[in-house]
């Protein structure tokens, strides 16, 4: 003596709305095969992960190299996507494969990138454009990379010091990197 209540599409027998039902009324007090769903508190969340007020870094003296090695992994920094090749160990650092390294190529068009971003402006001909020219200064492109926010508080780009995504080393060696002849 099955009866069917039928709702659009759904078609629900007089037993299953009953079980239904019951769960829907069911209280905390009642046992409940149903596990307890979490709910975490999302404004503690959100205020964990924001970055505080923008830095200034003061830019180490002796920050810009010519040494190859140096260059190399500012190269290295510059134009990969992420870690696969872990190359960085040729150049006398060796970093997880896990490592990533800012993803510049991310968001910036750069010269024998492996792939390249159209958020941030172009970076392919940056030696040339900027550097050669007296644009811009080491100081100036170490404060972009490490913390962005200092002259433009609503920056997409990374704020990798700040956040020790990257440490000063490895900027030290992406600013030798660009200031670095391109022959």
């Amino acid at each position: 003596m099955k009866k069917a209540v039928k709702t659009g599409v759904l078609t629900l027998s007089v037993v299953s709305a009953v079980i239904l039902a019951g769960c829907a009324a069911s209280t905390p007090d009642t046992p409940s095969s149903i596990a307890a769903v979490e709910s975490p508190d999302g404004l503690k969340t959100l205020n964990s992960d924001l970055l505080g007020e923008a830095k200034t870094y003061q830019m180490p003296a002796n920050c810009v190299k010519t040494d190859k090695a140096s260059v190399e992994r500012g190269r290295l920094f510059f134009n990969e996507l992420n870690n696969e090749s872990n190359v960085s160990s040729k150049y006398g650092m060796s970093y997880p494969k896990s490592k990533n390294f800012g993803n510049c190529v991310a968001c910036h068009q750069i010269e024998k990138a492996n792939g390249y971003g159209n958020i941030g402006p172009d970076l392919s001909k940056y030696h040339e454009v900027y550097v050669k020219t007296g644009a811009r200064k080491p100081e100036w492109v170490f404060q972009k990379i490490a913390d962005p926010r200092v002259d433009n508080k609503d920056t997409a780009m990374t704020v990798n010091l700040t956040t020790k995504l990257m440490g000063e080393n490895e900027i030290c060696d992406l600013v030798s990197y660009l200031f670095a002849d391109k022959k």
